[in-house]
């Protein structure tokens, strides 16, 4: 269980590097900055999830949590140094990561 945890946030830490180069307005990071990165996106995300329930995760609310994803990334840059992101970053990196998350899964909650 616990290598299974990490392998998902090491693939999570890596799709955020990829995400950060192909991306306009998401700064590119390093390993370790997209591993914090991965770490706090999955700790902000449980905590919404806890707070407004199921409803608005991605996979079961479509708009209403591809908005939360987007509002966590950005939300995420403010407690990760090194980590900058425009709005219009986050929401097209919660586009990518939801695409990436269809065929490589690296949901942490």
């Amino acid at each position: 269980m616990l290598l299974g945890l990490v392998i998902r946030f090491v693939v999570s830490a890596i799709v955020l590097m990829l995400v950060s180069l192909i991306l306009p307005g998401f700064a590119t990071m390093g390993f370790g900055n997209a591993l914090l990165a991965a770490v706090v996106i999955a700790v902000l995300g449980y905590l919404v999830e806890l707070v407004f329930g199921k409803n608005v995760t991605p996979q079961n609310r479509g708009v209403v949590g591809f908005i939360t994803s987007a509002v966590v990334i950005y939300l995420s840059q403010f407690v990760v140094p090194g980590m900058q992101i425009s709005i219009i970053g986050a929401l097209l990196a919660a586009i990518v990561i939801g695409v990436v998350d269809i065929f490589v899964p690296t949901e942490i909650r």
